[in-house]
Parts: C-alpha cells; structure tokens; sequence
C-alpha cells in the first residue's frame, strides 16, 4: 500500500555515535558539534532538512551529547549581550539557528546497536508518516545555482511515493565502506532497487553505486527494523531493514546532484573545511590568497 502523505514533513537524526575517529576532540564533544568553518556539521544537516520543507527535526542522542541540544536551543543570556551591546548581526545570526517555525525533539538511543535501531528509537515521534534520515557526518552541497540533496529528495518522493536512498559511484576499492545497490534504471535519477549489501569486498559488490547519507523512508521500515536479528558488528543493520522492506514494496536509488563531504574522516573534513572556506563571503577571498602563498 501507498504511504498515507508524500509530503516529508520529519527528519530523524542520528546523532548518539562515539565519533572514535576524531578522538581526542570528541572525547568529550559530540563530533556533530566539530565546526566546519563557523558552523558544526549538525546545523548543516538541519539546514539541509529546513531547505526541504521539513519543520520537524528528531534527534537521537546519547551520553555526552547534550551540546547538540543546546545548540537547538535559546540562549537568552548570550542574546542579551548582543542585544546590550548593539550586536544585532550577530545576534541575528544567533536567532536564525532555531527558526519560529522549526520544532526539535530529542530522544536518547541508551545502546549503541547500530543506525537501524537509533531510526527505530525515533518511531514514536515520527509516527505513521514518510520521514527523512540524515546522517551529519555527510555533509552534502547541492550543485550551484540548484537545489539542496534533500530537497531533491524530497521532490522526487512526492512523485514516487516509495523508499529513495541517495546514492553515489564509489571507487572499486572503497565499496567495502558502503552500502552497495544494484537494480533496474528506473527513469531520470531513479533506480529500482533488486540488491543491496553492506559493506561487500570489491570482489562480491554487485555494483559501484554507495549510498550516501540520506534516506527518505516510508513508515513500513520501522515494522522491519523490529522484527530483525542484529546483524554485521552485532548490530542492528539499516541496510538490512531495508532489504526486507523490499519484499513489500518498491525502494529506490536516487542519484543526486551535488557533492559529499566524508565529514566521518580526518580527510574529508578538512576537504569540507578548506573547499567551503574558500566560498565563504567574508574570509573565502583572503584563505585563497593565502592558500596560494603556500609552498605545496
């Protein structure tokens, strides 16, 4: 059966990992939080959703992440500096961060088992509805001049009506980090999903094609996260939730336009920093020019 509304109005958040990557700066500070430029990558993400039309933000947090609610929230002490002292850019700035319009949920995920049991801790406030997932440490740009990745999501659910995952080619020798899909073109940017495998050797991956970090699900997924056994890592796979939500009805690959940051590695992070930096209306022109100044 159809979801009941094509219209995507929840987007779910899982933000409750250890960030061991980035150790020692997230030993104590949600990696969400790390600032790429003079945002975190959480507020990216959100900004992402926000672009799509979507209002409603769910997190799925942990221990030590109470940052990232706090960032989502009013600092009244901090807006009445700025305001004492005729900041009233920044203190824009600061407002803008949680529109009137934007509602933010939290709910705790109080063991790590994996991204489809964090999706899973969200189903009561997403309810019986198609909803996004965002994964921050994606940190997605849409083309220039073009639409933000959700958003063109989003677009193509309201005509699809079924399951999207964004999806990009990946080299052979990086499949092994990705979730992999194989399946039938099915118009423009689509493709009908028949497979999917996580994390295969380059040998057993069926395609090229790695999902990103952002999914638009129907409400069907959360039956399948339920009533499946953990899977690679001990851990409650997404991947396979979605697998068995194939028996059911149609999911979809959608190759988006844009580009991905892997914020997840020390070196997509600093490709993050260092490519948006440059287009940052106040320091882009003098970090080029000392860019150049370099001997590389």
């Amino acid at each position: 059966m159809p979801p009941i509304t094509t219209a995507v109005r929840k987007a779910v958040f899982p933000v409750a990992g250890l960030g061991t990557r980035f150790l020692p700066a997230t030993k104590a500070s949600p990696k969400e939080m790390l600032p790429v430029v003079d945002k975190p990558l959480i507020q990216y993400a959100v900004e992402e959703a926000y672009a799509a039309g979507i209002r409603h933000m769910i997190f799925v947090t942990g221990r030590s992440k109470r940052a990232i609610e706090d960032h989502f929230d009013t600092a009244y002490e901090l807006e009445n500096e700025l305001e004492s002292a005729g900041k009233q850019e920044m203190l824009e700035l600061v407002r803008s961060i949680l529109p009137d319009d934007m509602h933010c949920a939290f709910v705790r995920q109080n063991r790590s088992l994996g991204l489809g049991h964090a999706v899973l801790c969200a189903e009561a406030l997403v309810g019986d509805e198609p909803f996004a997932v965002i994964l921050a440490d994606d940190l997605m740009v849409g083309p220039e001049g073009g639409k933000p990745v959700l958003a063109q999501m989003t677009e193509a659910f309201k005509k699809q009506g079924r399951s999207l995952l964004a999806v990009q080619e990946v080299p052979l020798d990086q499949v092994k980090r990705y979730g992999i899909v194989a399946g039938e073109p099915a118009g423009g940017a689509l493709m009908r999903i028949d497979r999917i495998v996580e994390k295969p050797a380059p040998a057993d991956a069926p395609s090229r094609m790695g999902v990103a970090g952002r999914y638009v699900l129907t409400p069907g997924i959360f039956r399948e996260i339920r009533n499946q056994p953990k899977g690679v890592g001990g851990e409650i796979q997404l991947t396979d939730a979605i697998e068995r939500l194939m028996e059911h009805e149609a999911v979809y690959a959608f190759q988006y336009q844009g580009k991905r940051y892997d914020c997840g590695s020390k070196e997509g992070f600093l490709q993050a920093t260092v490519e948006l930096a440059l287009q940052h209306p106040q320091v882009g022109d003098e970090f080029r020019a000392y860019l150049k100044s370099l001997t590389l």
